[in-house]
């Protein structure tokens, strides 16, 4: 065996300790780096509509529109008329409308069955605009949309629909069936004052449902929801809940740690040109690249997934943590993207926290920048609380207004809004600005 004389000896430790040292300096570099959100509280701002979906808006010239509510078939909870938009000088008085200043937009109407067209109800979640119509007013709608084996019966030919069959337990006890949720699109071309359906953006099929005895947590069956999206170069980037199981759903031989790797917020993109025919044109981030088919099984952002160490789990489980329900912008003063997601921690997504993450690579057509987000760090806790849809929104500042900012582009302050249940109230809410550091 060789010796090692001392000058060696100590050459060696000294580049030990050189390596040691950089990689120390280059991890509290990244962690200076990040930016900070720091919460500044304010009055309590009452939003006076129906909300349960992130808040979708756009500048139509100088009118600031908002659209927020649901539409369409619902076997639980019944038909909805409750998407409508209100108007606004900026978005302090289109938030602060009476309910009654509201306007339901023409909707395109509900398919029977069997039959080709829109199924389920639909929500409104983000709405892009499209950069060419100077006038502003052609707009897309992606939409959250919800179905169950009786609005969607299964298509043995298409492999669309779903099968009544050990079918877990819905909201509203145990005779009632877990939905499904989907994403669609949906095109107006006269501001939002009416909509067609332009067709389903990504979908979880049948194969990929978690059924009995499995799926005890009370929320869906499976599929792909809460999404929130926003344009980068020649795609449109959609973020988005997984709730399905990452290949085809076996009972005999489930795995929840196999469940649990294929869940979280995912990310799927759709090339822009193709938005007015999207069905069967995005694709899904399957790990290394935008690879899986719309139906198909990709991989969510690891960085975002809470660790089984600190409670994360299948959400098929009521007792699993996890994320789900992102909200997007960028950023011009951070000159980053940020990132707010609600957190379940019990069954029918109860939670109190919300989290926020950081992504500074601005296009996010190149290569992984779609996945390097920060570790989420816990920007609101409010025990015995659920809070869904966390959101943020422009002030009614000078600047806002002018850069006609909206919840997908903000700068330096913001106003942070949340669906707050508690006890027997839910309301839609705003307690807080959120100020930003670099």
């Amino acid at each position: 065996m060789k010796k090692f004389k001392p000058a060696a000896l100590f050459l060696l430790a000294f580049f030990v300790a050189c390596i040691i040292s950089l990689i120390a300096f280059k991890e509290k570099n990244t962690t200076q780096s990040m930016p900070k959100a720091l919460l500044v509280a304010t009055p309590k701002f009452h939003f006076n509509s129906f909300v349960d979906c992130n808040m979708a808006e756009a500048w139509i010239g100088d009118t600031f529109r908002i659209f927020p509510g649901k539409y369409g078939e619902d076997p639980l909870w019944g038909y909805a008329h409750d998407l409508k938009f209100a108007d606004g000088k900026n978005a302090d008085e289109a938030f602060g409308r009476r309910s009654d200043e509201f306007t339901e937009p023409v909707m395109p109407k509900n398919a029977t069955p069997g039959t080709a067209g829109l199924h389920g109800a639909v929500w409104f979640e983000t709405i892009y605009q499209d950069a060419k119509d100077k006038t502003g007013k052609t707009l897309y709608a992606v939409y959250h949309n919800e179905n169950y084996p009786q609005t969607l019966p299964c298509d043995s030919s298409t492999g669309e629909g779903y099968i009544d069959k050990n079918w877990p337990q819905g909201l509203t006890g145990e005779k009632t069936p877990a939905a499904v949720c989907r994403i669609g699109i949906m095109k107006s071309t006269d501001g939002g004052r009416s909509w067609v359906n332009k067709g389903i953006f990504i979908e979880d099929l049948q194969p990929r449902m978690i059924l009995k005895p499995h799926n005890t947590s009370v929320t869906f069956a499976g599929g792909v929801g809460d999404p929130s999206a926003v344009g980068s170069g020649d795609y449109l980037y959609l973020f988005f809940s997984e709730y399905g199981y990452p290949g085809n759903y076996d009972s005999s031989a489930y795995d929840p740690v196999n469940e649990y790797s294929g869940q979280c917020i995912s990310v799927a993109r759709i090339r822009l040109s193709d938005l007015d025919d999207p069905q069967g044109k995005a694709k899904r981030w399957d790990g290394n690249g935008f690879n899986a088919p719309y139906n198909g099984t990709g991989k969510p952002i690891a960085a975002l997934q809470i660790s089984q160490a600190e409670g994360g789990g299948p959400v098929s489980s009521p007792t699993s943590k996890y994320h789900w329900g992102p909200s997007i912008s960028w950023n011009t003063y951070l000159h980053s993207w940020v990132m707010l997601m609600a957190t379940a921690e019990a069954p029918s997504w109860r939670g109190g926290k919300i989290y926020i993450s950081f992504n500074k690579n601005e296009d996010l057509d190149i290569g992984k920048n779609s996945q390097e987000w920060s570790t989420p760090q816990l920007l609101i806790d409010k025990p015995d609380h659920t809070i869904w849809y966390p959101s943020l929104q422009p002030l009614n500042s000078t600047a806002d207004i002018a850069n006609k900012n909206t919840c997908l582009r903000l700068g330096e302050k913001a106003r942070l809004f949340y669906k707050d249940m508690y006890k027997d109230t839910s309301e839609y809410i705003s307690e807080y600005v959120v100020e930003f550091k670099k």
